[in-house]
């Protein structure tokens, strides 16, 4: 179904879907690896681009990527956390994009939080300045490992 909704869409249109484990008020509601549907979500599906959440162990690691096709697909990994306003280290996000490489080229692979900041209105547990201090490191890291 999801196939036969995007074979109609413009050449020139990005479709992309987040994988989401809840977010209200910086709690979870589920919690697992991708290996379970990562071949069909990865291989069949035809979507440009994938959010993941990847800030914590019950994402699970980076081994269903391996059904990630090489070319245009995009892989957004959420290393960052938007549940709490602790800062993550930059040296400890760059050591996850390596561990993510061994699956998909780099070229394939974007760097986002692993969830909005507010996906509903009473928002999660931090500040506004954290959250832009979180967006700010992102910038950074990106500049640096994408050049």
């Amino acid at each position: 179904m999801i196939n036969q909704a995007l074979a109609a869409k413009p050449a020139d249109m990005t479709i992309t879907t987040h994988i989401c484990r809840g977010n209200f008020r910086s709690t979870w509601i589920s919690e697992g690896g991708y290996e379970p549907v990562a071949e069909v979500l990865f291989g069949k599906l035809n979507y440009d681009g994938y959010f993941l959440e990847y800030d914590t162990e019950r994402a699970g690691g980076f081994e269903p990527l391996r059904f990630v096709p090489k070319g245009n697909k995009q892989i957004v990994l959420g290393l960052v956390t938007s549940k709490s306003g602790t800062l993550e280290k930059k040296e400890d996000i760059k050591a996850r994009i390596k561990e993510a490489e061994k699956f998909v080229a780099l070229d394939q692979l974007c760097l986002s939080p692993q969830c909005g900041f507010a996906s509903t209105e009473e928002g999660n547990v931090l500040t506004e300045e954290a959250q832009w201090a979180k967006m700010k490191m992102i910038v950074d890291l990106s500049r640096e490992v994408w050049g």
